[in-house]
């Protein structure tokens, strides 16, 4: 496996480089404290495309459209959300996307594009995307970087939550508080 330092240099439209790097993230209930994040929790009930049941992960979109295609999925119509943007410093990620450079890479990644859902609730089996997951957290990676599969040419990052410490920081660009800090902002 590849690891790379994810610090994304965002350019403006004249294709010079601005000082901070964001990712977007549609969420439906989002919290302000990283650890209660809605989706978050879900992820780890559930299960994602790479964290196994059990293990909670934050998945970002490094752009907007990306963000509410992969909220949509296979919906008809986009879903009530609330997208946010956050800042984030995260070293160590494996990148997905730079496999093809470097040394060889196991074998199983071919499969990293199969639908997780109908391996784990239709055919009741072990999604190969969670080996991957577990792979990558093995091997002391806060992440993976990874292609949309919802928004072709977009690209994505499962962030493991336990991997947030150290230098690894992620939070919400919210200056104005206007953002639910708990769930009764939800409460009709």
């Amino acid at each position: 496996m590849r690891s790379t330092t994810w610090n994304p240099s965002v350019r403006d439209m004249s294709g010079n480089p601005r000082t901070s790097s964001r990712g977007q993230v549609a969420l439906p209930c989002p919290y302000a404290r990283m650890g209660q994040l809605a989706e978050e929790r879900r992820g780890a009930r559930k299960g994602g495309r790479f964290n196994r049941e059990g293990v909670e992960a934050l998945y970002l979109a490094l752009d907007e459209v990306t963000a509410l295609r992969e909220y949509q999925q296979t919906s008809p119509f986009l879903p009530p959300c609330t997208v946010c943007s956050y800042t984030a410093t995260l070293v160590n990620l494996f990148d997905r996307q730079q496999m093809s450079h470097g040394a060889p890479w196991d074998d199983l990644w071919h499969s990293w594009r199969e639908d997780w859902r109908h391996h784990k609730f239709d055919l009741h089996v072990e999604p190969p995307t969670w080996v991957l997951g577990d792979l990558v957290l093995e091997a002391g990676h806060t992440g993976i970087i990874f292609p949309s599969i919802a928004n072709p040419g977009g690209a994505n990052v499962v962030i493991f939550s336990e991997r947030l410490e150290g230098k690894n920081r992620i939070e919400v660009n919210d200056p104005k508080g206007r953002l639910p800090r708990n769930r009764s902002s939800w409460e009709r």
